[in-house]
């Protein structure tokens, strides 16, 4: 039987129920707007990319699935995941696909169980539920599409009705499978002829002193800037030219992750003192954050004067768990969130650059409790602020109706991005931006069943929620 209902995520009451299916009727088969994620750009870039079996697409390089399967005693070395070390890991797919539908009911109710239900069912035409006895079959299903030239990453594209997707790239990247979609001519719009796969310059790796890969990520950037850094003020320059080729490749945003929203200001001396003590390996905790601070309002600085939209994801305790850390490396499930403090931290950022319209900056948190309080009154009023949609663990049916009622009638949708997917997970963009398009009309019907909206007004909301909104906050 079909795992999904054709009504899913709208209102039990009848009449809200038929003003969300209809309008959500307008905006299902709209382009998708897919401006920040964290897709390999060698999966559309190579033009014979094959995904491997059913566990290379959907379990082993997927922490929202493992992270509930190891929080359930299921070691990560049954899952394949590959460890640091190069110790024993599970190498039979079959089998790590059994596993994994033996434990799928673990998903009932997230957003994973969701996306996979959705994944299998309409991208894979499964139509039996995923359970110990359907495994083998499934898997067999599964194969045999990905076999299919029809599944591939760029077929997949064109089917999915992605208009533009943003990767997220390091500073040293050299964007080789960037330059090579442009030049073989399918990353470049069939009618507009602008690159519908296009670059996200993140600098992470060498403003965060922090991190433990920072100094090799500093030699990286040396190496492709062909020049040692070994100050403050080159590190500066080595940035400045890397965004503008990221630029000239299409690049139409930067990203930032910080732990804190804390902002400030520097001197030229303070910032040479903190970057020589990171070199000698002396940094403290305390010169990470005064030094992430700074570098935030160095990016805005520059997104002022190179237009890059700059955005913001801050409030995630990375690598939580230092077991998982050490044995199998980041990106493993065990970011958590931390509570974060927005209008005091942001101030510094805000007092120099909040009023430039030349600045677009999109906001993304993962405490809640700062939406109604903070973000929203923040972004209702400077110019240069946007919110980002919910974020990660709240990219969910309930995230997303708790942020449209904390949000919308403080900030104004107009102080909104739209929708982006945040995801690795190739196969899941439509069922991402189809939650979101169904918990958004399942909103703003509600308004419109208490007739404080007119249809006209619900229309437009609508496709600004779902297509507009994003085109616009990313400059697409």
């Amino acid at each position: 039987m079909p795992t999904l209902h054709p009504e899913r995520a709208f209102d039990p009451e009848p009449a809200v129920r038929a003003l969300a299916r209809d309008l959500y009727a307008t905006v299902k088969g709209l382009p998708l707007i897919c401006p920040h994620g964290h897709v390999d750009p060698r999966v559309l870039g190579d033009p014979d990319y094959a995904f491997g079996s059913p566990a290379d697409l959907l379990i082993i390089p997927d922490h929202y699935v493992t992270r509930m399967l190891y929080s359930q005693g299921v070691p990560l070395e049954a899952l394949g995941v590959p460890r640091l070390d190069g110790g024993p890991v599970e190498t039979d797919h079959r089998r790590i696909w059994r596993l994994f539908a033996e434990q799928f009911h673990l998903f009932r109710g997230t957003p994973t169980g969701y996306w996979l239900a959705a994944e299998l069912t309409e991208v894979f035409g499964i139509q039996k539920k995923l359970t110990a006895e359907t495994a083998d079959a499934i898997y067999d299903g599964i194969a045999a599409c990905l076999a299919d030239p029809a599944f591939r990453p760029r077929a997949l594209f064109e089917r999915f009705g992605i208009e533009v997707l943003c990767t997220t790239d390091g500073p040293a990247d050299t964007l080789e499978w960037h330059r090579s979609l442009l030049d073989d001519g399918w990353g470049s719009h069939p009618v507009t002829g602008l690159p519908r796969v296009r670059p996200t310059f993140r600098p992470d790796g060498v403003v965060n002193l922090d991190r433990p890969d920072w100094r090799s990520q500093l030699d990286r950037l040396s190496d492709i800037w062909g020049r040692e850094i070994t100050t403050y003020r080159l590190l500066l320059d080595a940035l400045g030219d890397r965004r503008a080729f990221f630029k000239a490749m299409g690049a139409r945003a930067t990203d930032h992750a910080a732990l804190t929203a804390q902002t400030g200001e520097l001197s030229d001396a303070e910032a040479e003192a903190i970057f020589a003590r990171a070199l000698r390996g002396q940094a403290t905790v305390e010169d990470a954050a005064q030094f992430t601070g700074h570098m935030l309002m160095e990016m805005a600085r520059m997104s002022v004067e190179d237009g890059l939209v700059m955005q913001l994801h801050v409030g995630s305790y990375r690598n939580h768990n230092p077991q998982v850390f050490w044995r199998f490396g980041p990106d493993r499930g065990a970011d958590i969130p931390v509570a974060t403090e927005w209008t005091r931290a942001l101030r510094p950022l805000l007092s120099r650059y909040g009023n430039d319209q030349r600045l677009s900056l999109i906001l993304f948190g993962l405490d809640e409790s700062t939406y109604g309080r903070e973000l929203a009154p923040l972004a209702g009023h400077y110019p240069a602020l946007r919110l980002g949609p919910p974020w990660w663990f709240f990219d969910s049916y309930n995230g997303m109706r708790r942020y449209f009622d904390l949000v919308m009638e403080t900030a104004g949708l107009a102080n909104t991005a739209g929708f982006n997917d945040d995801t690795r997970a190739y196969p899941s963009i439509p069922a991402r931006h189809d939650l979101w398009r169904r918990a958004a009309a399942n909103w703003v019907a509600g308004l419109l069943a208490r007739h404080l909206i007119d249809e006209r007004d619900a229309q437009e909301m609508m496709l600004d929620l779902a297509y507009r909104f994003a085109k616009a906050a990313y400059g697409l």
